[in-house]
């Protein structure tokens, strides 16, 4: 892998699993230093680096989707790796977080007045009686940056709210995160709710989190199983069957 940053070059030995490496490496080996050092300092939560960096990549006639995918997503992705590994928690993620959003304050307007239009509309939240959101929140801002509308609704979300989400927004996907083991049943109760508002046949769902499992994931009737933040993206198009 060509990674010219030194310090990104450091922050990818935290990325172990084969098809990451791969899928990860591929960002940066068609990204350049410009794109690289907006991913390390995302990584590292420097947001006033990040937001001069971004400012410069746009003046310099760089797309918005290219910072986008290979600064900003590439960075958040290794976050991710290292969050869920237990390499960083959850001060650090925030940290990079808030440099993701100072970045996408040059980003959204270009995305918004281009008018491009979105892959698919996305509900997400953390299933009842769980408050974690950080691998939720992970998703959401991949999700985003991969072309997808997403519609957060927070932790402890009931049955009947994914489904009110559902038919408001019109939304094509569902995504349910759950940290407990005593909250994970709560995806098959909501996948149940579906199945008898007559609604499962509209919607993919999506579940995710720490004990979730790709079993489990199929005991519960689910479309799709992630397990982190750099799947998410990947996994929704293919429901969709969208390529790319």
């Amino acid at each position: 892998m060509a990674i010219i940053h030194e310090g990104l070059s450091e922050e990818f030995k935290y990325v172990t699993k084969q098809n990451e490496q791969e899928h990860i490496g591929a960002m940066f080996d068609s990204s350049d230093l410009l794109m690289q050092e907006i991913a390390f300092n995302l990584i590292k939560g420097n947001n006033n680096e990040v937001y001069d960096l971004v400012k410069k990549a746009l003046d310099q006639n760089y797309e918005a989707n290219t910072v986008l995918d290979d600064g900003l997503i590439a960075g958040m992705a290794i976050v991710g790796v290292k969050f869920r590994d237990n390499v960083i928690f959850v001060p650090e993620v925030l940290i990079s977080a808030r440099a993701m959003k100072a970045g996408m304050e040059h980003i959204d307007p270009i995305l918004s007045a281009s008018g491009v239009e979105p892959i698919g509309t996305v509900i997400m939240g953390t299933v009842k009686g769980d408050l974690h959101d950080i691998g939720k929140n992970l998703c959401i801002m991949m999700l985003r940056g991969g072309g997808f509308t997403v519609h957060d609704l927070g932790v402890d979300t009931k049955p009947d709210e994914f489904i009110d989400a559902v038919l408001e927004h019109e939304a094509t996907v569902v995504g349910m995160s759950a940290l407990l083991t005593t909250t994970m049943p709560n995806m098959g109760v909501t996948i149940e709710a579906f199945e008898e508002a007559g609604l499962r046949d509209e919607v993919k769902i999506l579940v995710g989190g720490a004990p979730v499992t790709k079993n489990f994931a199929d005991e519960m009737g689910a479309d799709g199983y992630g397990s982190n933040a750099v799947e998410c993206v990947q996994i929704a198009k293919d429901i969709l069957g969208v390529k790319g």
